[in-house]
């Protein structure tokens, strides 16, 4: 078995946030590896019409990504949330290989094991093209940095 992965679910506003948080900064370090351990082994994804199961094919998935969504950035915030069950909305800068900007809008409705690994998330996401000039996210690749605004913050 997996070790767990705090913090663990019943959520409160604080450790759901948290849990948030913690996400966007395994999405943000783009290292596929890294990102499939927060999921179970049999972990079930949906992502736009996509679906998956399972640690290594998480892995395949996210490595083609970011293949593709170059100098990725992402936000990720709570909607809501109850015992095991988590929803957040977020959004995503990125360009392709000929230096196209887009924005990802998405929601994503995660269920946690009781060790706190995501067994089940289904994301729906929409991109919107924008030029380099309307790009809001800019910090060095990796973690955003704490006094960054967030997507509230942002208008989004």
């Amino acid at each position: 078995m997996d070790s767990s992965r705090p913090p663990l679910p019943p959520f409160t506003l604080d450790t759901a946030t948290q849990k948030v948080r913690m996400a966007e900064d395994g999405w943000n370090s783009r290292d596929p590896a890294r990102v499939a351990l927060a999921y179970t082994p049999l972990s079930q994804w949906r992502n736009r019409a996509e679906f998956l199961e399972g640690r290594s094919a998480i892995i395949a998935f996210l490595t083609r990504k970011w293949k593709r969504e170059l100098d990725y950035r992402l936000i990720k915030e709570l909607w809501a949330f109850t015992d095991n069950r988590i929803a957040v909305r977020f959004a995503y800068e990125w360009h392709d290989d000929s230096g196209n900007w887009y924005r990802s809008y998405g929601n994503e409705n995660w269920e946690f094991d009781a060790h706190g690994l995501m067994q089940r998330r289904l994301a729906c996401i929409n991109d919107a093209p924008i030029s380099a000039a309307d790009r809001k996210f800019h910090w060095t690749p990796g973690r955003r940095p704490d006094d960054h605004p967030g997507l509230s913050d942002l208008g989004l």
